[in-house]
């Protein structure tokens, strides 16, 4: 994958005269003043969260510096505000370095308490990259054909190419075939009970037939979020590992599960 890392550097160029000790010694003089002066991030320095964005989405050209993650066109996106925030502050303010705060684990299959990696969302990341507004977000929707269904998905990042990966693979599993059926990915609006934007909105979700799936607030009903909750899912393991090999996350892995909510979000897959 494409990765990019801004390094600003200012020089001031070759010059030769009769006096050249004279320039010799201005010239040494300007570079160190410039090296002084201007901040350069090298890749050892670039957070690892903002280093997973800049790797799981290449197409953007991205870039890193002074605590910001930057597109071509000069949009600064603030990676860490240094706020102190509670979970639910997490989730509804939620920056970059927020996203990352918790560890999405493959090898885990029931979640701990509050451990919901991949459940918050940088808004201002997402609409950049997505669409601000229902129309701008519409636009890059393209079909994808998923089990005698037409589903319209996001084609920025690839992410309805790797959903089409993913039905290809699942299609040689024909006794999988049920939970399938049904399902649902576009819809712009806020995730229920709050006011942040859905997945949905962006065309990177996908939810699968909810015959066979769980919700935490249909088995715990009233709950807070930061109750104690009870899990339950239906969905096999097999189902999970196919989406997350094509860079989708499972929302059975969030301790406020929904197991049928799979989500392209490539930055929590890579090591």
């Amino acid at each position: 994958m494409l990765t990019m890392f801004s390094i600003f550097t200012w020089g001031c160029g070759e010059k030769t005269n009769t006096v050249a000790t004279s320039v010799a010694t201005v010239q040494h003089d300007a570079d160190t003043l410039s090296a002084q002066q201007v901040p350069q991030t090298s890749k050892s320095q670039i957070p690892d969260g903002a280093r997973r964005i800049i790797e799981a989405y290449p197409d953007f050209q991205l870039s890193y510096s002074d605590n910001h993650i930057i597109f071509p066109d000069g949009t600064r996106i603030v990676y860490d505000d240094h706020r102190e925030k509670s979970f639910v502050v997490k989730l509804d303010d939620c920056d970059i370095e927020d996203m990352f705060s918790m560890t999405y684990d493959t090898n885990v299959w029931q979640p701990e308490y509050l451990e919901d990696a991949g459940r918050g969302r940088c808004e201002q990341l997402f609409k950049k990259m997505y669409g601000k507004s229902e129309a701008e977000a519409r636009r890059n929707l393209v079909r994808v054909n998923w089990f005698g269904q037409r589903l319209p998905f996001t084609s920025v990042n690839g992410a309805a190419r790797h959903l089409e990966e993913v039905a290809a693979e699942l299609a040689q599993h024909p006794e999988l075939r049920k939970y399938f059926d049904q399902s649902s990915t576009f819809y712009w609006r806020t995730v229920r009970g709050a006011q942040r934007q859905s997945a949905h909105s962006y065309g990177i979700a996908i939810d699968l037939c909810t015959k066979f799936s769980n919700y935490w607030l249909w088995t715990n009903k009233g709950a807070g979020e930061t109750d104690h909750i009870r899990y339950e899912n239906k969905i096999p393991r097999q189902i999970v590992q196919i989406f997350e090999k094509h860079g989708f996350i499972w929302g059975g892995r969030w301790y406020h599960y929904d197991t049928m909510h799979f989500e392209y979000r490539p930055e929590f897959l890579i090591q």
